[in-house]
This record gives C-alpha cells, structure tokens and sequence, in this order.
C-alpha cells in the first residue's frame, strides 16, 4: 500500500474505510508508522498527528499517578494512549489514559488478553491538544459511556477545565482545579494537576 502523505493542517483528518480485523487494523498502522490511527463504529479511519510535546507531558504526568495508585491499589491495570481498545460498538480507539478492572480482563479467553483487548475501560482520559476539535473528544466521551466506561476525563490544559462524565448523569465542568478526585472504579485515586496545567512549573 502507498504511503499515506497528509499535511498536519489536515489533521486529524477522517478517511473512508471498512471495518477491518484485529490483523487488518494492525497491518494498515503498521503501513504508516508516521501517523496515530484510530475507527469509528463505521469504520471510518482517523487519522491524527503525533502528539504534541506539552500535551505529551500532560498525558504523562496523568499516566504515571494513575500508574502509580493502580500499583498500590491492585484491582485494575493502567494503560497509555498506544494501547488500542475494541469497543462493544466496534470502534477502535486508543483512550490518553485508561483504567481497566483485572477482573474483567480474566473473563476474555487468553488469547484475546495479548491483542486489542475487545472491551471498554472503566475509567477513560482524554487530553485536549491545539490540534484537537472539542465537539470530537466530547462525542468520543459520549461513546465510551455508552459503551461501558464508568468515569471520564476530558482535560483541557490550555483553559485548565476538566469534564466529567460519570455513567448515567449530566456532564460537570470543573475549573481550574489543583487537585481531583477520582470517584466509582478509580475511588481513591487523587491526581495532582500542578504539572498538567504547567509542564514547566518548578
């Protein structure tokens, strides 16, 4: 297949496609190591650039707190934005952040625990970047509700808000929080938000 060319003004940029296999999926990214790829339910491609440095940092220092409580905590396994989720719906998306329960995890057969586990996290962030068009991310929140999480996070730095999503009720705007709480599966978790509003904070 040719090399996929897209102009990063274009992006993130939707492409026709079908719905494809875990192999499938896995062949075409690997065709365009360049690019981040994620389906809808349609199977239309999205394709997206690499993440930009700041909002690479946030997404890390929300990874590694998160990684760092599900050690100690022990129920569910932290997951960065490379790993690929198969949701009920079909989409494939690849969540900032993620949060899964173990148990649930155990009830798939073991060899669908190794690929693209077919499921959708309890607890999603996403991270707003410059690039990034917020009625997407909000209808992207909207599909991980529906499609099994419990708890979500759209994070924008730049405004410093935090949207939650919680199954089954409206969606609240926290501002300029230093501090959040996580609720429901991440109950316990308290994320430090000083080096996700500013990267360079000393």
């Amino acid at each position: 297949m040719a090399s996929l060319v897209i102009d990063d003004t274009y992006l993130p940029a939707i492409l026709s496609g079908h719905p494809m296999t875990d192999e499938e999926f896995e062949a075409f990214c690997a065709e365009h190591p360049d690019l981040n790829f994620e389906m809808t339910a349609d199977g239309e491609i999205i394709a997206m650039a690499p993440t930009y440095f700041s909002t690479g940092v946030s997404n890390s220092a929300i990874g590694m707190q998160l990684g760092v409580w599900t050690q100690q905590d022990g129920r569910g396994l932290c997951s960065d934005s490379s790993t690929g989720f198969v949701l009920p719906n079909g989409a494939r998306r690849s969540p900032d952040v993620a949060w899964t329960l173990k148990s649930r995890i155990r009830e798939l057969e073991p060899r669908k625990r190794r690929g693209f586990l077919h499921l959708c996290p309890d607890f999603v962030v996403e991270i707003k970047s410059e690039s990034d068009r917020l009625r997407t991310l909000r209808a992207k929140m909207r599909e991980y509700m529906e499609n099994g999480a419990q708890l979500g996070w759209l994070v924008d730095p730049t405004k410093r808000t935090i949207e939650v999503y919680r199954l089954g009720s409206e969606v609240k705007v926290q501002h300029s929080l230093m501090r959040i709480e996580g609720e429901g599966p991440v109950a316990g978790f308290v994320l430090d938000l000083k080096y996700v509003w500013d990267p360079l904070a000393d």
